[in-house]
C-alpha cells in the first residue's frame, strides 16, 4: 500500500459549552500544527450545536480544518444543504463532514421528528437531496468545495454497506485495528458491488485517549458504548499506548484520525505525543 497522508484532528473536552474556551482551544490546535478540530452533534445532549460552533471558529482560525459529526435530521434537506454550503463558504472550503444517525438517546427521536423511522434509509435520502442542491443550486446552496464530501460512520453490517454504496469516506469508532481492517474491506466490497470505490485515503477512526491510566468510572462509560468488548482495546492510554493504537490503525489501512480526550486535554502533551505521526 502506498504511503498515506496521515492527518489528526482533535475534539474539545466533553461538555464544553463556552465559546471563549472553544476559540482558545482551536487556537492552541492551530498553533501546534494539528490538521483540524472536530465537534460532535448531540441533539439532546449538553453540547454546542456543531454548525454554530464551526461558524464561530471560521472567523477565528486560518488553516485549521473544521469538522463535525452532523445528525442530518430535524431540518428540511434544502435548509440543511444551504446551511452546510454557506458554512463551507464561511470557512473558505475548510469544512469536513460526517453524517451520523445519532446516539438514540431518550427523547432524541421525538425531538428530531423521526417517529421510529429507519434512520439509515432516511440518512441516504437526505444525503442524496443535499448533494443535488449542492450540484445544481445557485450560490446560496453552492459550497466552495466541489464536491463537498460527506463521510459516514457506523460499525454494523448495514452501516458499512451504506458507506460503501454512497459515502465519500468512513470514520469508525470503538473498533480495534483488526476490526477496523475488516470494516474497511467490507466497505470497499460494497462499493465494488455498486460500481465505485471509496478513496483509499478516506478511512479513519475516532480514538478516545487519556494521558494517565483511566479511572474505573471512565472505563465503565466507555464499556457502555460497546458492551462485551474490553474498552482498553480501543483506548489510547499514555503516550506509548496512543501512538501504538494510531500506528495499528495505519497498518490496517486507515489514515485520518479524530482523537478525543476523556478528560481535560493538554494540547502541548498531545502534540509532543503524536503530532510527528501526522504526515
Amino acid at each position: 500500500m502506498a504511503t498515506m497522508k496521515v492527518r489528526i484532528a482533535v475534539s474539545p473536552p466533553p461538555g464544553l459549552l463556552s465559546a471563549e474556551r472553544l476559540i482558545a482551544f482551536a487556537g492552541e490546535l492551530e498553533r501546534a500544527g494539528f490538521d483540524g478540530i472536530w465537534l460532535s452533534d448531540l441533539p439532546v445532549g449538553p453540547a454546542l450545536d456543531p454548525l454554530l460552533a464551526l461558524a464561530t471558529l471560521a472567523a477565528r482560525t486560518d488553516t485549521l480544518h473544521l469538522g463535525a459529526n452532523v445528525v442530518p435530521f430535524g431540518r428540511s434537506p434544502f435548509v440543511l444543504a444551504r446551511t452546510l454550503a454557506q458554512l463551507d463558504q464561511l470557512t473558505g472550503g475548510r469544512l469536513l463532514l460526517i453524517f451520523v444517525t445519532g446516539l438514540h438517546q431518550p427523547g432524541e427521536g421525538e425531538a428530531l421528528g423521526l417517529n421510529g423511522g429507519d434512520r439509515r434509509a432516511l440518512l441516504e435520502h437526505v444525503l442524496a437531496d443535499a448533494r443535488a442542491y449542492w450540484q445544481d443550486g445557485e450560490p446560496p446552496t453552492r459550497p466552495v468545495q466541489d464536491p463537498l464530501e460527506v463521510w459516514l460512520g457506523g460499525r454494523r453490517a448495514g452501516s458499512l454497506r451504506l458507506a460503501g454504496r454512497i459515502a465519500d469516506g468512513w470514520l469508525g469508532a470503538f473498533l480495534t485495528p483488526a476490526e477496523a481492517a475488516a470494516a474497511r474491506a467490507r466497505i470497499q466490497a460494497a462499493a465494488a458491488e455498486a460500481g465505485r470505490e471509496v478513496d483509499p485515503e478516506h478511512f479513519g477512526m475516532s480514538i478516545p485517549y487519556t494521558p494517565a491510566p483511566p479511572s474505573a468510572a471512565q472505563l465503565r462509560a466507555l464499556a457502555a458504548r460497546r458492551p462485551g468488548v474490553a474498552p482498553e482495546s480501543a483506548l489510547g492510554v499514555g503516550r506509548d499506548g496512543l501512538r501504538a493504537l494510531i500506528e495499528g490503525y495505519v497498518d490496517a489501512g486507515l489514515s485520518k484520525f479524530v482523537v478525543r480526550p476523556i478528560g481535560d486535554p493538554d494540547v502541548a502533551w498531545l502534540a509532543d505525543a503524536i503530532l510527528d505521526l501526522q504526515t
